[in-house]
């Protein structure tokens, strides 16, 4: 496997390779890397650098031309698929949905299409066939490619309604059991040509397609790029890229993204920001409100909060966002971004919790800290009612914290009202700012 980079006058560099940590003697392919360009899904299975056999690998990105030993990815009932003819597969943006094609039957040569869905603890689901609405019988059914909404795949297929001997095909996924789809769609001219048309992908854009053709090839399949019509383009997704810094230093951090929907707290995907400057991609759908959440060892997960429920669905748009770890010693201020409260009230929303629940995890992780939280408002209304909101805000926080368990004599809170401001009072975005809870740690 080699990389190569497009530079800036739109011209593709010399492939450079990817030394022996990825290469080894067998065939080697990637078959997926992720929007940051951090992780790769490779061919193969390996344990701790060695090549077992059929099956996926991860590996991630350390630091510059730099990569762990990649590891297999451990998907339960994957030994009945072990024998199988022919095995690719594809990895949703979210990090946690697998896309597979394979054949089922030892020696036959048409593949169908599978999910397998991150369980935790590095666990993958057993393989679940996609339906036979996609997976034709007697046809061959390969290269899925799962767009950034979640819903929209393409797939190669030699079903019939072609033009050639295999075209691009798009169909969307229409409920969570990844049973119901809509009916699937040729993408046409000149996209599928009489020749053999697959490995379909898109960029965060949904802009071009890049798949591989063999018409007109100058080898048996050539790769190409083509502009999309609106009606091939999966639905509009946001690009939020940043840069993780230890909050203390500012110096870049790798760390481990994770991105959650609220008020559910329900993870929709996982990411790692890059080892040499700190930077990150992730994906999202429109339409719901994320928390995005950075850890690393010996760091409190800072998270942001975006919400993308009311931004309006304009097509594809790119958001930056830097995010800060701050080191678990004493003296050190955690401001919590998750924590809410309707107006004027002091009562939690339920979408605090997801952040809530992280520090309680901090508590019980090191059972030595003693921490204050500390509530703070901005300047509308009277000093005292300030003071006696913020007062009750942060002894809201500090009994869910003892709810779950947490000794009422490592905690302690206060209320500061108006009295330490971080930004202007004068606009809308510096009130917001001061609008906060914050806990410091006093012991450890």
């Amino acid at each position: 496997m080699f990389l190569i980079k497009d530079t800036a006058t739109g011209k593709w560099g010399k492939a450079k390779h990817l030394s022996r940590a990825i290469n080894g003697a067998q065939y080697n392919a990637v078959y997926w890397v992720s929007a940051d360009l951090n992780t790769l899904l490779l061919k193969g299975a390996y344990v701790d650098g060695q090549y077992l056999g059929v099956g996926l690998s991860m590996l991630h990105k350390v630091k510059e031309n730099e990569w762990t030993a990649p590891e297999m990815l451990k998907i339960r009932n994957f030994n009945k698929y072990s024998n199988t003819a022919q095995l690719g597969a594809s990895m949703g943006n979210d990090g946690q949905t697998l896309l597979f094609y394979m054949t089922e039957k030892k020696d036959d040569y048409n593949n169908n299409l599978f999910v397998s869905f991150l369980e935790g603890n590095d666990i993958w689901t057993a393989p679940k066939n996609l339906g036979k609405k996609l997976n034709l019988s007697g046809y061959n059914q390969m290269s899925p490619f799962l767009a950034a909404d979640g819903i929209t795949l393409y797939f190669s297929s030699n079903r019939p309604g072609g033009f050639g001997e295999s075209d691009i095909w798009m169909t969307k996924r229409l409920d969570k059991t990844w049973q119901k789809w809509s009916e699937p769609v040729n993408l046409g001219q000149p996209i599928n040509t009489e020749g053999s048309e697959a490995f379909f992908t898109l960029d965060a854009g949904g802009e071009y397609a890049y798949l591989t053709s063999s018409n007109g090839a100058f080898g048996a399949s050539d790769i190409v790029r083509v502009k999309l019509l609106e009606k091939e383009k999966p639905d509009p997704v946001v690009l939020v890229t940043g840069n993780v810094y230890n909050a203390k230093t500012k110096l870049p951090l790798q760390a481990a993204l994770t991105y959650n929907t609220l008020p559910d707290g329900t993870q929709a995907g996982t990411g790692l920001s890059n080892g040499t400057d700190g930077s990150f991609k992730i994906i999202l759908p429109y339409d719901k409100n994320y928390s995005i959440t950075a850890s690393s060892d010996k760091f409190f997960a800072i998270s942001e909060n975006l919400n993308l429920d009311s931004l309006v669905k304009k097509g594809f748009k790119e958001i930056h966002r830097d995010l800060y770890l701050a080191p678990i010693e004493v003296g050190q201020v955690f401001r919590l971004n998750n924590v809410f409260f309707d107006f004027d009230k002091f009562s939690l929303k339920a979408a605090s919790f997801v952040e809530l629940n992280r520090l309680v995890k901090l508590l019980q992780d090191y059972p030595a800290i003693i921490i204050e939280i500390n509530a703070h408002t901005d300047n509308k209304g009277s000093d005292e009612y300030n003071m006696t909101l913020s007062e009750n805000r942060a002894k809201s926080v500090l009994d869910y914290i003892i709810s779950k368990g947490i000794a009422a004599d490592r905690i302690s809170s206060h209320g500061y009202g108006e009295t330490k401001p971080e930004a202007t009072n004068d606009t809308d975005e510096g009130r917001q700012t001061n609008r906060r809870v914050e806990f410091v740690i006093v012991k450890n």
